[in-house]
């Protein structure tokens, strides 16, 4: 059974849409972050501007940015594109937050150092959007009062990093966070995460009597249904934080008993369970997180957009996939990045601390970023004082086209906004 969206998944839209090689010249980058982790990226550079001392930065937590749609039109405007991917490239099972911003530092220090960049903005695309807010509010931070701890406990090392931080962001169709997106599209109705087809009717969906219909007419909720069921989400994302938490504890229980002065006493036998349980590094499975009531019901946070997710048109079975957010996940990765209610990768909180200018890009038409949960949620957040809003109310969530529109409509409708912003702010 093939779920998945027509246009989200024809080969991605998060690539060039024109031809660059008449204006733009490419270079590897091969960056190492002060943990000692390997990370690449493309730069991208005009031909009429071959050391421009202004550069935006855009990467994903897991999605290839390197040939990021809204780069040809920066690059025709003479400003340099980094692409800066990160450790945790096509697979997030082991995305750790406080880890992968390190990759950012080093991307942006490879700019400064070695290409002689002074001016860095952010681009922040979907999941881009929460990394560089996280990224931002420690970089700007004390190196001694930046995070000592992820949330599953492990030091960090960015006491110890340079980071550099960005002059400006632009934030397009991003989500307040991983974490957070996930309290909200968690199914509640999951009763045991060892049976995941187990399921309590009176937290389900899309069962029609709780107000689903199935596409393409819109569902609707009772609001005591709705309050009950965001209740019920983050009840299950406790469930699963405190699963998390008591996998991390066992082998920390058998690392402080192989280090301790009672290890030499145990039976060979034990003593190799103890070794075993101290490199045993567990994978959780978190089913049905396609389950987000804004998916079937618009009057939820009314916007110009069509029923269904960013990953499929039908959320009712692409719920019992294998593909989804937060499917595959190590405890660490689960707490740092996909819990709404342990990772430190939020929006809502790091955006008060950023002063830059910024541009927030609504995309009208997003399947899973909203007007008023999201776009409007981040834009008020910002501490800034230069805070620009700009809303497409006909584009997709990577500017992408609906079936036969012309490929490259929503990306130079996009720049022809950001390019003037960008110049009046960072002029080259």
């Amino acid at each position: 059974m093939r779920l998945l969206s027509k246009t989200y998944w024809n080969g991605t839209w998060v690539k060039f849409r024109e031809p660059v090689d008449e204006f733009a010249t490419c270079e590897q980058v091969t960056a190492y972050a002060n943990d000692g982790a390997q990370s690449r990226g493309l730069y991208w550079t005009p031909k009429k501007n071959p050391r421009p001392r202004v550069a935006i930065v855009s990467a994903h937590p897991r999605v290839d940015f390197s040939q990021h749609y809204a780069f040809p039109g920066l690059l025709r405007a003479g400003y340099a594109c980094l692409g800066a991917n990160v450790r945790t490239l096509n697979n997030d099972m082991t995305c750790v937050h406080e880890q992968i911003i390190l990759d950012i530092a080093a991307q942006v220090r490879w700019l400064k150092e070695h290409r002689g960049v002074e001016k860095v903005i952010w681009l922040g695309n979907s999941g881009g959007g929460s990394l560089g807010g996280f990224y931002q509010s420690q970089a700007q931070l004390e190196p001694s009062r930046r995070l000592e701890l992820t949330p599953a406990g492990r030091p960090t090392a960015l006491r110890t990093a340079v980071m550099p931080t960005f002059d400006a962001m632009i934030v397009s169709a991003a989500h307040t966070g991983q974490g957070l997106i996930i309290n909200e599209t968690i199914d509640p109705s999951v009763v045991d995460e060892h049976n995941p087809l187990l399921t309590d009717p009176s937290l389900d969906m899309y069962d029609p009597i709780n107000g689903f219909k199935p596409a393409p007419q819109w569902s609707q909720y009772s609001s005591e249904f709705i309050q009950r069921y965001r209740r019920g989400q983050l009840a299950r994302v406790a469930r699963i934080d405190a699963i998390a938490r008591a996998l991390i504890a066992e082998q920390k229980d058998a690392e402080c008993l192989s280090a301790g002065p009672e290890f030499s006493a145990l039976t060979p036998p034990r003593q190799r369970a103890v070794l075993q349980r101290c490199a045993f590094q567990p994978v959780m499975t978190v089913y049905r997180t396609m389950a987000n009531p804004n998916y079937t019901d618009n009057s939820l946070d009314p916007g110009n957009r069509s029923y269904g997710s960013l990953l499929s048109d039908r959320p009712d079975l692409m719920n019992f996939q294998l593909l989804g957010f937060a499917r595959v996940v190590t405890p660490d990765a689960w707490l740092s990045t996909w819990s709404g209610l342990s990772s430190n990768a939020n929006f809502l909180k790091t955006a008060p601390t950023i002063k830059e200018p910024v541009m927030v890009i609504h995309a009208g038409r997003d399947l899973d970023c909203y007007m008023q949960t999201h776009s409007k949620a981040i834009f008020a957040a910002f501490g800034s004082q230069d805070k620009t809003f700009e809303d497409f109310a006909d584009q997709l969530h990577y500017f992408e086209p609906d079936e036969g529109e012309p490929e490259n409509a929503g990306a130079l409708a996009q720049t022809a906004k950001v390019v003037p912003w960008v110049e009046s702010r960072m002029p080259l």
